[in-house]
C-alpha cells in the first residue's frame, strides 16, 4: 500500500472544498493515492469483470478481447497512446475492422472494457488532451443483442461532458476515432 503524503492530503482537502470529490475518488484515494494526484495511475479492479449486459444492456456479449490487457491492474495514464491507424493512402478513413486487423498487426496492447469502465467510472482521471476526440477502447469488442453488429465502447467529449457509445467496425473510422492502446 502506498504512503500518503501530506501533499496529497492538503489536494484531498483543496478539492473536498471546490466539491470536486466524490465518494468513490475518496475511496480511490483510500486504495491508492496516485489514482487522484501525482503519478496518475489507473487503477482496474480485476475482480469484477466487465459485464456488457448490465452496462449496456441485454444481449449484449464480449466476443473477443485483448488478452494482454485483462491482465492489467493498474496503467499510468501518461503511456496510454491514441492510435489511428490511419495510413496515408487512407484519405483519412479507415474501416473498424480493418483497424481493428492495424492495431493486432501493431502488437500494441489494445486497452479493453474495464479499463474504459474505469475511467468513465473516474471522469477526473481522463486526460484532457481527449476533449475533442472519442477514444475507443477495441480491446473488447463487443457483440449487440441482435448478432449482427460488432461494436467497441467508446469515451466522447459531448456538449461540456464525458458521454460514452458503442460505435460499430462496419463503418468508417476518421483521425478523430483513435483508439487507446499501450506499447508492449
Amino acid at each position: 500500500m502506498s504512503k500518503i503524503t501530506v501533499e496529497q492530503v492538503s489536494e484531498l482537502f483543496e478539492q473536498v472544498k471546490a466539491d470536486r470529490i466524490t465518494r468513490e475518488n475518496l475511496q480511490a484515494f483510500l486504495r491508492n493515492p496516485n489514482s487522484i494526484f501525482g503519478g496518475d495511475i489507473l487503477t482496474i479492479d480485476r475482480s469484477k469483470p466487465f459485464n456488457p449486459r448490465k452496462f449496456i444492456g441485454l444481449g449484449w456479449k464480449i466476443e473477443e478481447e485483448d488478452e494482454r490487457s485483462l491482465t492489467l491492474a493498474t496503467v499510468n495514464i501518461a503511456d496510454i497512446m491514441l492510435e489511428t491507424t490511419l495510413k496515408a493512402s487512407d484519405n483519412g478513413r479507415v474501416q473498424g475492422e480493418e483497424k481493428v486487423h492495424r492495431l493486432k498487426a501493431s502488437d500494441a496492447i489494445r486497452l479493453d472494457a474495464k479499463v474504459f469502465q474505469t475511467f468513465w467510472e473516474n471522469k477526473h482521471l481522463i486526460p484532457e488532451s481527449w476533449k475533442g476526440k472519442c477514444v475507443c477502447f477495441a480491446g473488447t469488442i463487443l457483440r449487440d443483442p441482435y448478432g449482427s453488429s460488432r461494436d467497441v465502447l467508446c469515451l466522447c467529449w459531448d456538449g461540456g461532458r464525458w458521454d460514452w457509445y458503442c460505435h460499430w467496425l462496419g463503418c468508417d473510422w476518421r483521425a478523430d476515432l483513435p483508439s487507446a492502446v499501450l506499447a508492449k
